[in-house]
């Protein structure tokens, strides 16, 4: 099942079933979070009451997107109770990229960088048995529910960064019950879009590089995720032509972590488990156009798109203007 969330050409918000390219309207909830918070309350999964709430009303997808009036398919209507995280070193990549990484993280353990440290960790100690906890990820804070970004929306980068470039990954959307327990509503397509030239100078500046804008969307898969995902991430210049694409691949089968470990390192921490709270958890790629040498200007569009999490994930890249601050005493 994939749920949208969207506004009516009266600037209402709903919430819907996506059926190929028709949204059917659920009924008695207008968003995401309403309906997952019912659903915990009566103990059904969230599958069972969007289908069961579902009525007649239809709403044409492509017709919503083109008016600019889809939404992030889950937000918190507080963008300081939706926390927007992150882990890194954790995709296996395709055959060969996994051939090479094999080689890079043989031999001496003392000879390898930080990050190849960690990446190796992950591949030795990242599936444990489940209900046990593996070896803990890289992992970093990237935002508040006010850097999420819904298809069609311009991603923006700072005036001062030094690179702009997209990460096509999936992520965990998940809702802290009133019993403060994590609930996992499912997932969705996403582009991380990180600053890669400042985490280049010095691995320290990965949180400086991380603090940005994300796409998410458009739809939310429902229920489990598939053990393997496939993608294509592409730049489409201003010309609307394509100028980088590249295949991607996601879901367990490509990774060195399972999802179970990730979640746990997350939500380990009480600060993560304030009830009513939202997170969306993004978990790692292994393709980047920045690895190719490629740098995405102002104006050009970022595409991830991948058959499971049915419609594209469109955002054009914008340069937010950000004057210098200092700070008054009081």
């Amino acid at each position: 099942m994939l749920l949208i969330q969207f506004l009516t050409d009266a600037q209402e918000r709903r919430v819907g079933i996506l059926i190929g390219a028709t949204i059917r309207v659920i009924d008695g909830y207008t968003t995401t979070l309403e309906l997952a918070r019912a659903a915990i309350r009566a103990g059904q999964s969230l599958a069972q009451l969007a289908e069961g709430a579902a009525g007649a009303q239809q709403v044409d997808y492509d017709a919503t997107a083109q008016a600019g009036r889809i939404l992030p398919p889950l937000d918190h209507p507080d963008a300081a109770h939706c926390y927007v995280t992150g882990t890194g070193l954790t995709h296996l990549g395709s055959a060969d990229a996994r051939d090479a990484m094999h080689q890079k993280i043989g031999g001496d353990i003392a000879a390898l960088s930080d990050s190849m440290k960690m990446f190796r960790m992950g591949v030795e100690g990242g599936k444990p048995a489940t209900g046990t906890a593996g070896v803990q990820p890289e992992w970093f804070y990237k935002g508040d529910g006010s850097i999420v970004r819904a298809t069609g929306q311009d991603l923006e980068m700072p005036a001062f960064s030094l690179d702009g470039g997209e990460e096509p990954e999936i992520a965990g959307l998940y809702l802290i019950g009133d019993d403060g327990h994590p609930y996992r509503l499912g997932y969705a397509i996403g582009n991380e879009f990180s600053d890669h030239v400042t985490e280049r100078q010095n691995y320290l500046y990965l949180a400086h590089s991380k603090l940005r804008n994300c796409g998410l969307g458009p739809a939310l898969l429902v229920g489990d995720l598939p053990a393997h995902v496939a993608g294509v991430s592409r730049i489409i210049g201003a010309d609307g032509q394509a100028r980088w694409e590249k295949h991607f691949v996601s879901g367990e089968q490509n990774m060195s972590h399972t999802l179970e470990n990730l979640e746990h390192h997350h939500f380990k921490y009480g600060l993560f488990k304030r009830a009513g709270d939202v997170h969306i958890h993004f978990f790692g790629t292994a393709t980047l156009s920045f690895a190719d040498g490629v740098q995405v200007s102002e104006g050009e569009t970022f595409e991830v798109a991948s058959p499971t999490f049915g419609p594209a994930l469109r955002n054009r890249l914008a340069v937010q203007a950000t004057p210098y601050t200092k700070v008054t005493a009081l």
